[in-house]
């Protein structure tokens, strides 16, 4: 009876020594967990940073400011304008024995 119960001490030591572990790695990944959605917070934000700054680089009148500024283009006149639709140049090409 003695060695009955000297072995299930040992299994109880052993099963709460098992619970501790366990309890320490679930505290472990879960800090780990935490850690990781502040990151993914940090980047949505920047994420909406970059997106917010991207539509205000694309802005057509921004652009059309720069080329005027810093490349020194203008508007041309609407007799310089020429419109050319795909099928047009496609024909063209065609007819100049050139292929696309």
């Amino acid at each position: 009876m003695f060695k009955l119960n000297i072995f299930l001490v040992f299994i109880l030591i052993a099963s709460a020594l098992g619970v501790v572990t366990s309890q320490h790695m679930v505290r472990k990944l879960f800090m780990a967990l935490e850690n990781e959605k502040g990151i993914e917070r940090k980047l949505d934000v920047e994420w909406g940073r970059l997106q917010l700054e991207q539509s205000t680089l694309i802005m057509h009148g921004r652009i059309e400011q720069i080329a005027k500024e810093r490349l020194n283009m203008t508007v041309p006149a609407a007799s310089s304008i020429q419109i050319v639709s795909i099928n047009d140049a496609e024909n063209r090409l065609n007819t100049e024995g050139l292929k696309p």
